[in-house]
């Protein structure tokens, strides 16, 4: 039980979850200087929010930072609660660029990609010293930050990795039957399963990696998996509501209308599952790929869904 299943499960876990940590810390280390700027230039309407927020979080790889530096410039009055809005949608959209990544299968290439990286990355350090010439540094501090940022993504599909090899184990002491056999009755299970598993892990990219690993060994359906994923999109709402506690209620009312944005899309989408699974599965034969375009489909037709409320007259005089 502990060596086949829950220490490489944890293993796997923690080299995502480190990958993820390393590759946003880099690319805010990279951009992190422009980021406000960005976001108080490029909000003026909740089209441009959406945009900013799907591009920003694209970059940094992360809708949580995104979200919580959004909820901490409400909170100091740089930024009004209504501009916020577009960010929040997204938010959504931009973090469907690593599952998307992550469903192309190319984790055969995450260890050279690790040892190439880290070379690059040791010389840029040896390089710094030996220069004083303002630009090429620049350009050093550049390939610097990128590399390790590829860096952190190897270790993302190395985890992943790690991950699958959990499957055989689980699936033959019958720990998935319980859970299918619920969710024969309802989907709601797979919901809920995403929702509190996401809510504890803080990733909801994580979520969804597992999810990939799982229904690429025919662990379960994929209307099932997209239920997952749907309820991973709520869990990872945690991170806003804990990052509104002792703010501004302007700061709460990013937090909240984050989670009405995920909660209103599982409503949304709930009857619809089977259809979502169908268009996903017409677009690829993989089902790691099917996942990711359930994923992206559900987030980018939610945000555009809710966009136009973000024009409504109350939510505009609301800003203060």
């Amino acid at each position: 039980m502990i060596n086949d299943i829950l220490l490489p499960l944890f293993t796997g876990l923690c080299l995502f979850l480190f990958g993820m940590k390393i590759m946003e810390l880099a690319l805010q280390k990279w951009a992190g200087s422009h980021l406000k700027n960005t976001l108080e230039r490029f909000t003026k309407t909740p089209l441009r929010g959406m945009v900013t927020g799907t591009a920003l979080t694209a970059f940094l790889q992360s809708s949580s930072a995104i979200t919580v530096i959004t909820i901490g410039m409400v909170n100091a009055k740089i930024m009004t609660f209504p501009r916020t809005l577009g960010i929040i949608l997204g938010t959504n959209i931009g973090t469907c660029i690593t599952t998307e990544l992550i469903g192309l299968n190319i984790n055969y290439l995450a260890l050279p990609m690790l040892i190439v990286c880290f070379i690059i990355w040791m010389l840029s350090w040896y390089f710094q010293e030996q220069q004083e010439q303002t630009l090429f540094i620049r350009i050093v501090l550049i390939l610097r930050y990128l590399s390790l940022a590829i860096m952190g993504f190897s270790c993302v599909l190395l985890g992943v990795e790690v991950m699958q090899a959990v499957v055989p184990a689980l699936q033959s002491r019958g720990m998935f039957t319980w859970f299918l056999e619920q969710s024969q009755q309802s989907l709601l299970w797979g919901i809920i399963a995403g929702t509190c598993i996401t809510a504890i892990i803080q990733s909801s990219a994580a979520m969804v990696a597992i999810t990939m690993s799982l229904i690429t060994l025919d662990a379960f359906s994929l209307e099932l998996g997209i239920a997952i994923i749907i309820g991973a999109n709520i869990g990872t709402c945690v991170t806003s509501m804990i990052a509104s506690i002792g703010g501004s209620k302007s700061g709460q009312f990013v937090a909240w209308s984050h989670v009405i944005l995920n909660v209103g899309g599982a409503i949304l989408f709930f009857p619809l599952l089977s259809v979502l699974a169908n268009i996903s599965a017409s677009i690829s034969s993989n089902p790691s790929e099917q996942i990711a375009h359930a994923q992206t489909i559900y987030n980018v037709v939610s945000s555009i869904i809710a966009l136009p409320l973000c024009y409504l007259s109350f939510i505009k005089r609301l800003e203060s």
